[in-house]
């Protein structure tokens, strides 16, 4: 039998460290050094002898405190320290934010994210909350957003619903981008369309926001990249209790393979709606191909 102090020790214990948790939960997890996680891989047909190396970073949410300008700055000069071919930047530049004490301009994000270097570019595309904390492009239904005019005027080009051919040491490759599948309206994005626009046999990478595009995209693809999940946010165990997609945990992290399909999803570098991260760090995703 527990004695009344031995419960009361105990209950205080339980207190304690759920206090910890919570703490670290918001105050260190969420705002430490970004991992990287690095994939190497062969998708099926991938050409022999092509090697690139792509440096991708997600879900950055820029407000303060929780990503200043400064901390931008900061992801990007370790970024460029990776020495990736291409820099991809998939989407959700704006806060989505409920706690916060500061709105970062576009242009003071995209100050920092022109620091970003590449030998094949810095290439983007946007997520749900560059346009569902847009008011003017929500009120119009139709960007330019905020996001868009902010990424071009660093010379950062966004893919809405394109495909660009690209060359390294005397291959070729594909660099295709989906347009948000969410805000303003489901159906903004275009698979098909964006599909088409590829006219060789070379490989495509598929940037899309969201990953719950996967299953309809076709094995011409090599690889998908998304993040939007931000891995749940909260992790444990390889599950994620809250998930921001239709299939859970199907999509919610990592390298996902179907039908011999891939799929990456980055964790992403910040939060949306609450300040939390427990068992998913903030990450920056490095993929070796070929």
């Amino acid at each position: 039998m527990v004695s009344r102090r031995g419960f009361f020790r105990t209950l205080g214990g339980l207190i304690l460290s759920g206090a910890a948790t919570g703490a670290y939960a918001v105050g260190i997890e969420p705002r430490g050094n970004p991992r990287v996680t690095r994939y190497r891989l062969v998708p099926p047909n991938w050409p022999s002898g092509l090697k690139l190396k792509l440096v991708i970073l997600a879900d950055i949410h820029a407000c303060k405190p929780w990503m200043s300008p400064k901390r931008i700055g900061e992801i990007c000069a370790q970024a460029n320290m990776l020495g990736g071919d291409m820099v991809l930047l998939l989407g959700d530049f704006l806060s989505g934010m409920r706690l916060r004490t500061g709105y970062v301009e576009p242009k003071d994000w995209a100050q920092e994210l022109s620091r970003l270097s590449a030998p094949l570019g810095v290439h983007a595309v946007l997520g749900n909350h560059d346009w569902l904390d847009d008011p003017g492009a929500m009120a119009a239904g139709k960007g330019p957003t905020f996001a868009h005019t902010a990424l071009e005027s660093i010379g950062v080009p966004v893919y809405d619903n394109r495909a660009v051919r690209f060359e390294k040491d005397g291959m070729t490759f594909w660099l295709a981008g989906l347009a948000d599948q969410i805000g303003p309206w489901e159906g903004h994005d275009d698979l098909p369309g964006t599909l088409a626009q590829v006219d060789d046999d070379a490989p495509v990478i598929l940037m899309a926001h969201e990953p719950d595009i996967f299953p309809k995209v076709p094995d011409r693809v090599a690889l998908t990249l998304s993040g939007h999940t931000h891995g749940g946010q909260i992790r444990l165990l390889g599950y994620s209790p809250v998930v921001p997609s239709r299939y859970k945990n199907r999509y919610a992290y990592g390298h996902v393979v179907e039908n011999e399909r891939n799929l990456i999803v980055s964790g992403g570098l910040g939060t949306s709606i609450l300040p939390i991260r427990f068992g998913s760090p903030p990450e920056i995703v490095v993929v070796d191909l070929g």
